[in-house]
């Protein structure tokens, strides 16, 4: 909105002398008989010069051209201000409408890759609900890119949980075999009437053992295979642990 004061080219708070100074500047710049080849223009353009310097000039007119600049000012800002509310508006309802048209398109390419669909399938299907092809094959490449990354996290994770059940179940089979072989032993010194931590007798080099009272007795080598036990059966194993157990 061109103003007077921008007619003349001075800010609104100029004085006297400087509009008139700006006046004479103005004037015989655009005078015709200054700018020849473009008279017309020029006249309409230093009539316009005389009309702002008439006002702005004549203290009483420049003070009810203000009174109506700062009123018609006050409401240019209040349009102006209405219609960047109503842009910003429209500009907010298409943002928010292409972003349910998105969120509905990621999720209808998230159903189908669900049930196995690789990634041309999923294009297909967004191009037949007429999504745009270039924003169809980036939510089809993200979808399938998620899916195959989840499916590897899922596998692995089966491994993990399958490699804990592993050794868990080795963890009961050593102590399994643990306990079999100490019931064993008991079994054995309870059969001998000598049990290991009661045995005071001294072995001899052929074999025999003598109590402390000198008396021999006849008894097997010790022989390191004697607790040995049949490793890898579990079966046998609960067996030797529950006749242990009866002891």
């Amino acid at each position: 909105m061109t103003t007077l004061y921008d007619t003349l080219g001075v800010p609104t708070h100029a004085t006297d002398d400087e509009i008139k100074r700006a006046y004479r500047k103005a004037a015989m710049k655009w005078h015709p008989d200054r700018n020849s080849g473009a008279e017309e223009v020029a006249r309409a353009t230093f009539q316009e010069i005389k009309d702002a310097y008439a006002i702005l000039s004549d203290a009483a007119q420049r003070k009810v051209y203000d009174a109506v600049y700062a009123e018609q000012m006050r409401g240019w800002e209040a349009q102006r201000t209405r219609r960047e509310r109503a842009q910003a508006e429209r500009e907010a309802a298409v943002r928010a409408a292409d972003e349910a048209a998105y969120a509905e398109m990621v999720s209808l390419a998230m159903r189908f890759a669900d049930e196995g669909h690789n990634r041309d399938v999923l294009f297909g299907v967004l191009l037949g609900r007429r999504c745009e092809a270039r924003r169809a094959a980036q939510i089809a490449d993200s979808v399938a890119a998620l899916q195959k990354a989840r499916r590897e996290a899922e596998a692995a994770a089966k491994v993990d949980v399958q490699g804990a059940a592993a050794e868990t179940a080795f963890d009961s089979v050593d102590a399994a075999s643990g306990l079999a072989a100490a019931a064993a032993a008991a079994k054995r010194g309870a059969a001998t009437g000598d049990a290991p931590a009661n045995r005071t007798g001294r072995g001899k080099r052929d074999g025999t053992r003598e109590d402390t009272r000198g008396e021999p007795h006849e008894g097997k080598p010790d022989d390191p295979t004697a607790a040995a036990h049949p490793a890898g059966v579990l079966g046998g194993l609960w067996f030797q642990f529950l006749n242990g157990l009866r002891f």
